[in-house]
C-alpha cells in the first residue's frame, strides 16, 4: 500500500467489517447492512497547531475506535477502502 501521511489532526481508517449473519443465523444481504462506526487506526496527522504550537492526537496507529455517523471521508488506495476523518469525529477509543 502506498504511505498516507493524514495532516494535522485527520486520522486514517481501516473499517471493521460487519458480521455477515445474525446472532440467530441469518444471512445478511448487503441492501440490509448498516456500515459500521468502527475501525482500526491506520495513520494519524501530527496534530493541530493552536498558537504555534502542535497538540499530538490522543490515538495512534493500531487503536480501535468509534466514530460519528456521516463525518467521513471514503478515499480508496489501490483498490482498498479507507476512511479519512478529523479527531473531533472520533467517538472512543475501544479497549
Amino acid at each position: 500500500m502506498e504511505k498516507l501521511q493524514p495532516l494535522y489532526d485527520r486520522v486514517l481508517i481501516k473499517r471493521i467489517s460487519m458480521e455477515e449473519k445474525t446472532k440467530g443465523g441469518i444471512f445478511l444481504p448487503d441492501s440490509a447492512k448498516e456500515n459500521p462506526l468502527e475501525g482500526k487506526v491506520i495513520a494519524v496527522g501530527l496534530g493541530r497547531v493552536i498558537q504555534g504550537k502542535r497538540i499530538a492526537l490522543d490515538v495512534k496507529v493500531g487503536d480501535k475506535v468509534l466514530f460519528a455517523k456521516y463525518s467521513e471521508t471514503e478515499v480508496e488506495i489501490k483498490g482498498e477502502k479507507f476512511l479519512l476523518l478529523k479527531e473531533d469525529d472520533l467517538l472512543a477509543i475501544i479497549k
